[in-house]
C-alpha cells in the first residue's frame, strides 16, 4: 500500500492541471485583494461596485478595432494550444522556486526519465513560446513598400561613368625656331597618323605610331621660311606654302618633291585640299585653285578679300570653301565647276560681323552646312554660321584671341586655341557652347591646333616653341569597336567600287 501511495504522490506532483499550493499568487488575485483593501480604507467610499475589481475590457474613450478579415501582409499570428500554455505557466512558476543544492545528478536523471515517460519530452528543454505551422502566403498582387524602397534598382544616371579630362598634356615635343606669327598655319596631322610641323625653313615629320622623327625638306635660302602646311585626305602627299610665293607638293613616302607651283605674288599663308584641287590663300588677298594633275595647275582665282587670307577650309562634302582674312571677313565660295570658262567666281556668303582678323575656321563633320569662325584680339568671338540660311546661329565672347578651331566628333565638341590673354585651349560643348574644360600649360600664345585621325588627341603648337598633345577625347572601348566595324564595312565598299 505504501508503494501505491508513493506513486500517487509522484503522479500528483507531475500532473500539470492540479492546483499548485506553494506557487505565488496569481495577478488577478493580487488585483482583487488590493481593490478590496482600498475599498475599506477610511475616507474612501465603501460603495464600490463589484465590476471595479476586474480589469476593464477596453480602454475608456477608444473604440474597439477589429483585426482586418483579409489575410495578407507580413503579420504572423502563431497558434497556441492548451498544452503549450500549461507548460509555459509551469516554467514561469518554476523560475521563482529556490534552487535545491542537495539535488544530485542521479535525482536529475530520474526526473528526466519521468518527464520523458509522462510528457514525451524533457520538461527542461521545453520552450515557453512555440510557433507551430507555416505562415500564410501573401495575397496575389501584394507588394511590400519597404522592399520597393530598399531594393530599388539603381537608375542609369547613377551608374553612368563620368568622363575624365586630364589637365596635363600626354606628351610634349620641342619645336625650336618655330615662327611666332599669328597669320601662319604651321601644323597639320595626316590620316596616316603623321604630324607635320614647320620650323623656320624646314619641315619635320613625327610618326605618332612609331615615335620616329624625319626631316622632310629645307628651303635653300635662310631668309625664306615655311608659311603653311596641308596633308591630302589619303595622307600620302604634303602641300607646303612658302614665303617666296610658291606652293610645293611632296611625296612623303619617297621623300621627293613632285612639283613647285608658282602663281601668287605674296607669301602663301593658308592651304586646303579638295580631292585633286589645292586651294591656296596669299597675303595679297587672292585665293588660287590648283589642279595638281595638269601642267597648267592654276585654274581659278577668287578675289574677295582686301588683305591677307589667313584661314582656308573646304567643307567635308567638298561643296563649299570657307576663307577668313585680316580684313575681318568670312567668305564662303562654291566648288569650282570643271570646264567653266570663267576665271572668277562670286562668294555664296560673306559675313562682316567679326571685328578682328579671322584665321580660325572649322566645318562641322556631322553637319556639313555648319561653319565655326573665330576672331582675333579685337573681336574674341566664336560664331556659328548656317551656310544654307546665311544666319549666325550662336555667338560667344571668349575674352581671348582665337587662333584656331576644330570640331571633335567623338563627343560632339568644339575646341578653340587662344592667344592673348589666356594662352590656353578650351573645350566647348556643341551646340550650347558651354565650357567643358580648359587645357593650360603653354607659356605663350597658342598659334594652331589639329586633331589626330582617330579624334582622341588634339595637338597644339605655341610661341613657347613646344608642341603639346592632349588626349582629351578617348572614346569608350565598346563604342570604339562599333565605329571600327562601320569603318571597315565602308572601306570594303570603296575598294569594291574602285575595282
Amino acid at each position: 500500500m505504501a508503494q501505491f501511495g508513493f506513486e500517487n504522490d509522484i503522479h500528483s506532483i507531475l500532473k500539470l492541471d492540479m492546483p499548485i499550493t506553494n506557487a505565488p499568487m496569481a495577478r488577478w488575485q493580487r488585483k482583487a485583494s488590493s481593490s478590496n483593501t482600498s475599498a475599506l480604507t477610511p475616507g474612501k467610499s465603501a460603495n464600490v461596485s463589484l465590476s471595479s475589481s476586474k480589469t476593464p475590457s477596453k480602454t475608456p474613450g477608444k473604440s474597439k478595432k477589429q483585426t482586418p478579415s483579409k489575410m495578407g501582409g507580413d503579420r504572423f499570428i502563431p497558434t497556441r494550444n492548451g498544452k503549450q500554455m500549461e507548460v509555459a505557466s509551469f516554467l514561469l512558476t518554476k523560475e521563482n522556486e529556490p534552487v535545491d543544492a542537495n539535488n544530485t545528478a542521479g535525482a536529475s536523471e530520474s526526473q528526466k526519465a519521468w518527464s520523458m515517460t509522462l510528457n514525451g519530452y524533457n520538461i527542461e528543454d521545453a520552450k515557453i513560446l512555440h510557433l507551430g505551422g507555416k505562415p500564410l502566403n501573401a495575397p496575389e498582387g501584394y507588394q511590400n513598400n519597404l522592399k520597393v524602397l530598399y531594393s530599388q534598382v539603381t537608375t542609369p544616371a547613377s551608374t553612368k561613368k563620368t568622363r575624365y579630362i586630364s589637365s596635363t598634356p600626354d606628351r610634349i615635343l620641342d619645336a625650336p625656331q618655330l615662327r611666332n606669327d599669328f597669320y601662319l598655319n604651321l601644323l597639320d596631322w595626316s590620316s596616316r597618323n603623321v604630324l607635320a610641323v614647320a620650323l623656320h625653313n624646314s619641315v619635320y615629320l613625327w610618326d605618332a605610331t612609331q615615335g620616329d622623327i624625319l626631316l622632310l625638306m629645307k628651303l635653300e635660302s635662310e631668309e625664306d621660311y615655311i608659311c603653311s602646311l596641308s596633308w591630302t585626305k589619303e595622307g600620302s602627299y604634303l602641300a607646303i606654302g612658302t614665303s617666296d610665293c610658291k606652293v610645293q607638293l611632296w611625296d612623303v613616302e619617297n621623300q621627293k618633291r613632285l612639283r613647285s607651283m608658282a602663281s601668287h605674288t605674296a607669301r602663301v599663308g593658308s592651304l586646303s585640299w579638295n580631292d585633286h584641287v589645292l586651294s591656296s590663300g596669299s597675303r595679297s588677298g587672292h585665293i588660287h585653285h590648283h589642279d595638281v594633275r595638269v601642267a597648267d595647275h592654276h585654274i581659278f582665282t577668287l578675289s574677295g578679300h582686301s588683305q591677307e587670307v589667313c584661314g582656308l577650309k573646304w567643307s567635308p562634302d567638298g561643296r563649299y570653301l570657307a576663307s577668313g582674312g585680316n580684313d575681318n571677313l568670312v567668305c564662303v565660295w562654291p566648288r569650282v565647276q570643271e570646264g567653266s570658262g570663267s576665271n572668277d567666281s562670286q562668294s555664296v556668303r560673306c559675313w562682316s560681323e567679326h571685328q578682328g582678323a579671322v584665321k580660325a575656321l572649322a566645318w562641322c563633320p556631322w553637319q556639313p552646312n555648319i561653319l565655326a569662325s573665330g576672331g582675333g584680339t579685337s573681336d574674341r568671338h566664336i560664331r556659328i554660321w548656317n551656310v544654307n540660311s546665311g544666319s549666325c546661329i550662336t555667338s560667344l565672347d571668349t575674352q581671348s584671341q582665337i587662333s584656331s578651331l576644330v570640331f571633335a566628333p567623338n563627343y560632339k565638341e568644339l575646341v578653340s586655341a587662344h592667344g592673348y590673354a589666356h594662352n590656353n585651349v578650351t573645350i566647348w560643348k556643341y551646340p550650347s557652347l558651354t565650357r567643358v574644360a580648359e587645357l593650360n600649360g603653354h607659356e605663350d600664345r597658342v598659334l594652331s591646333l589639329t586633331l589626330s585621325p582617330d579624334g582622341s588627341t588634339v595637338a597644339t603648337v605655341a610661341g613657347d616653341e613646344t608642341i603639346r598633345l592632349w588626349k582629351s577625347f578617348e572614346v569608350d572601348p565598346v563604342q570604339k569597336k562599333a565605329k571600327e566595324r562601320v569603318a571597315k564595312s565602308s572601306s570594303s565598299a570603296i575598294h569594291q567600287s574602285i575595282r
